[in-house]
């Protein structure tokens, strides 16, 4: 490993401990979450939630215990005979699976049947405005399915409210031609992490499609257990999607890492949660160097 890798991993570290030594010596931290607006590609919504909370330490001896050790993944190897964690947490949009295409191209291809004359870059302003607007009907924007959040969107974007229009264009982002996986070597190093006895999750802000989309893409199976927006009531980063996720694999928060390409959603959402978390494309650029760093060779 690179003297910059793990400088980096120590940096991360400390910093995630000092904040944890933070609350257990003031007893309680804000819960107020400043809401956060992201825009992928597809037209998948990275959501916020109204609030969220840093869990507790278990131990304040494990904090105090942490700050004497020099190797932080030493320690963890030693509580997990080998291992960084007994469990990982991906996030899906971003950074399991990507977009085929760019969403303004899509948009703007099958709206062309339906009347749509808007340039791609107009779909794509007018797409990132609707999203800059409160979404009035609930706190969070996937509700079971989504449809009344999406169809606000699509005839935002487009300037079109044709049913039709709206209803292929959501099913078209069903399908395994509108998303690919973002590493080749996926399948490979998840096996390998199953086959060492790391437990693995699915957490995503996401409609009821997340689910169909996995099994399109036939990765479903790769996975003890999907934590989805829509079906437990909570957005990243509200710690407790990261919570019910843990509860689904049966670990302890601090027993898990999650793995993610938003700072706020993942990394925050993660740590608040009490588990460890790795920014995607920053912190790790690939799941073997994920797998690596939990203990696992490829």
């Amino acid at each position: 490993m690179s003297l910059m890798a793990t400088r980096t991993k120590i940096t991360r570290v400390l910093s995630s401990l000092n904040h944890k030594t933070q609350i257990l010596t003031s007893g309680s931290c804000s819960n107020g979450v400043v809401p956060s607006i992201r825009v992928d590609q597809c037209g998948s919504f990275g959501c916020f939630s109204s609030s969220a909370s840093a869990a507790p330490l278990e131990s304040e001896a494990l904090g105090s215990r942490l700050f004497g050790l020099k190797d932080y993944e030493d320690y963890r190897r030693a509580l997990y005979g080998g291992l960084t964690h007994k469990a990982l947490l991906v996030d899906a949009a971003g950074t399991l699976v990507a977009p085929s295409q760019p969403m303004a191209q899509i948009y703007r291809q099958i709206g062309e049947n339906y009347g749509v004359d808007y340039s791609e870059d107009e779909i794509l302003i007018r797409y990132r405005r609707a999203y800059e607007q409160p979404w009035g009907r609930s706190p969070r924007r996937y509700v079971n399915d989504a449809r009344p959040f999406w169809q606000y969107i699509v005839s935002s974007s487009t300037g079109c409210s044709d049913s039709q229009y709206i209803e292929e264009l959501y099913n078209y982002y069903t399908t395994e031609k509108a998303w690919h996986l973002c590493d080749p070597d996926a399948e490979k190093v998840f096996k390998a992490l199953r086959n060492g006895g790391v437990k693995l999750a699915v957490v995503s802000n996401f409609d009821t499609r997340l689910r169909p989309i996995l099994r399109a893409l036939n990765c479903d199976h790769w996975f003890d257990a999907v934590a989805v927006s829509a079906e437990v009531a909570a957005e990243k980063p509200n710690p407790t999607i990261f919570i019910k996720a843990c509860e689904l694999l049966g670990v302890k928060p601090e027993d898990a890492v999650h793995v993610g390409d938003d700072r706020r959603n993942d990394i925050w959402g993660a740590r608040a949660a009490g588990c460890d978390a790795w920014l995607w494309g920053s912190d790790v650029q690939s799941f073997k160097e994920v797998a690596q760093m939990i203990g696992i060779q490829i």
